[in-house]
């Protein structure tokens, strides 16, 4: 067993699933996957269990529906938590996440202390998206600058999906109460990472959009992570963040 659970989310990923789980495994170091279904009529999770049968690191949570990212996290973190891994990634599994950053995710962590590390793709003003059409990268890039500016969450990618945190984070924010299950998921852990005092980290990634499925971003959810930026400043004022 490893020390590493990386959680991947997925809804209709049959083209890609097989092929972002072969990349993990290559990897030298050995991280444990988790992929969690929301019931994918596409037959997603056949091909997870036919992995299963040759390779003892692959896991599979099934859930009866479409429920959303962020719940589809949380149910990997609990099943995580009683495995007692120690460090718990979110990665997609259509490779706009490089496998080969893993690593660089891991050691900020596990050698340089920090409790979160983010694959960011807008650290210091640059921008290293590719493949994206030029709207969809301003509309990320200034929802990111948005956050910053309403929350101060000091972080340049604040609706970064690749991730590694460590247990003792995990285990804080689950205590607290998770307000949004869609992308303000990924700024609502950030925040809260931040308010509670933890170490974060930013490390520098190219993020590429995915050649092969069809993406999962709609309007509903970046209203969704507008109004969610407004609450959670607002809810701060009233909650007290203390480990």
């Amino acid at each position: 067993m490893s020390d590493s659970l990386v959680i991947i989310p997925t809804y209709n990923e049959r083209e890609n699933i097989e092929k972002i789980i072969s990349r993990i495994s290559s990897l030298e170091k050995k991280y444990d996957i988790l992929v969690v279904d929301d019931a994918s009529p596409d037959g997603t999770q056949g091909i997870i269990l036919s992995l299963q049968k040759k390779n003892k690191r692959i896991h599979l949570l099934k859930r009866n529906a479409k429920l959303g990212l962020g719940t589809a996290y949380i149910d990997g973190f609990r099943w995580g938590l009683k495995k007692n891994y120690e460090y718990f990634f979110e990665m997609d599994a259509d490779f706009s996440h490089n496998p080969d950053d893993l690593i660089r995710l891991y050691n900020a962590c596990e050698i340089d202390g920090y409790d979160l590390s983010i694959g960011s793709r807008y650290l210091g003003g640059l921008v290293n998206v590719i493949n994206w059409p030029i709207m969809r990268v301003l509309m990320s890039y200034f929802a990111s600058r948005y956050v910053k500016i309403i929350t101060g969450l000091p972080i340049d990618d604040a609706t970064a999906g690749f991730k590694c945190y460590n247990r003792n984070l995990i285990i804080t924010i689950l205590n607290s109460k998770i307000s949004f299950i869609g992308y303000a998921f990924q700024i609502e852990m950030k925040f809260k990472a931040w308010k509670y005092g933890f170490k974060i980290k930013e490390i520098p990634v190219i993020f590429k959009d995915r050649s092969n499925g069809v993406s999962k971003m709609s309007t509903s959810i970046f209203y969704e992570a507008f109004f969610g930026v407004i609450y959670l400043k607002l809810a701060s004022f009233f909650k007290s963040y203390k480990r």
